[in-house]
């Protein structure tokens, strides 16, 4: 009984901030004065049910956390794109080769980012950008492949993605995804740990909302990789599933585990038609 009691305690608490109300911010961003980003639409897409409009998460943070990604110099995570830069030109591995040797220039992958994750037809499973990454260090460098969560993976993704900020996310759920998709929509709605707490309870139920100190967004994934100023350095996708699951006291799932994998097309997808932003700034 103390147990139960101390659990309904922990989620009364988690959820007690959540009588505040704060609007998403009124604004626009335009990355170096040039680049135009789509952070709000009037329409959630159609296979969406809990949406009616969409919006980014750069929408409900401070306003010197949004003038901070709205000048590249002023990006701490576009360090991660300049270190990641250097890379990219490197010939590592057996086969003598460098990302360069095939792709040339980063700008050649404009539009990746805005697909994943997305079927891998030779491969018969859905892949993250991480793992189309390490498939080419494995199989075309002759290198040894990167951890999920290491800084060389993490700002090699803050280079792709940067490449297609302004264009907006477009990834697949139907075809071959569709199975995917359905998974991880599934676990978006399962409740989880000892506060028994869902993706949909925070970010579809209370965005714009306050849980103690933090304006709960949509939860929305088109920013990443993210810049957390909290932590001081740049963040996964699936490093920030962790942690919130983690938040709910619950046992979570691995960084490139298939529930994961799943997660992360359902929620790329509730983006749709929102640009690409990464490395975008958080709290």
């Amino acid at each position: 009984m103390r147990i139960l009691a101390g659990t309904c305690a922990l989620a009364a608490f988690a959820l007690s901030g959540l009588s505040a109300v704060a609007d998403p911010a009124d604004d626009t961003l335009v990355v170096n004065g040039e680049i135009q980003m789509i952070t709000h639409t009037d329409k959630a897409p159609d296979y969406i049910d809990g949406l009616s409009e969409q919006y980014s998460g750069w929408h409900f943070r401070e306003a010197d956390t949004r003038v901070m990604q709205a000048d590249d110099f002023d990006n701490p995570g576009m360090l991660g794109v300049e270190a990641a830069t250097e890379v990219w030109n490197a010939v590592d591995g057996s086969e003598g080769k460098a990302c360069a040797s095939c792709h040339e220039a980063p700008e050649s992958m404009a539009g990746v980012r805005t697909q994943m994750p997305s079927f891998n037809e030779a491969k018969g499973e859905m892949y993250t950008m991480e793992m189309y990454i390490n498939e080419c260090r494995a199989e075309r460098m002759g290198a040894e492949a990167w951890d999920w969560d290491s800084s060389d993976m993490v700002n090699m993704t803050a280079l792709i993605s940067s490449v297609s900020r302004g264009m907006p996310m477009n990834v697949a759920v139907d075809g071959p995804a569709q199975s995917y998709w359905e998974k991880g929509k599934e676990m978006y709605y399962t409740r989880y740990g000892q506060l028994e707490l869902a993706c949909s309870n925070c970010h579809e139920d209370n965005y714009g909302n306050f849980i103690r100190a933090d304006h709960l967004s949509q939860g929305q994934i088109n920013g990443f990789p993210v810049y957390r100023l909290k932590d001081a350095k740049l963040s996964s996708i699936h490093n920030r599933f962790k942690g919130c699951i983690r938040d709910t006291r619950g046992e979570t799932f691995k960084p490139g585990s298939p529930e994961l994998i799943a997660l992360e097309l359902y929620v790329a997808s509730r983006g749709n038609g929102l640009s690409v932003e990464g490395p975008s700034v958080r709290n």
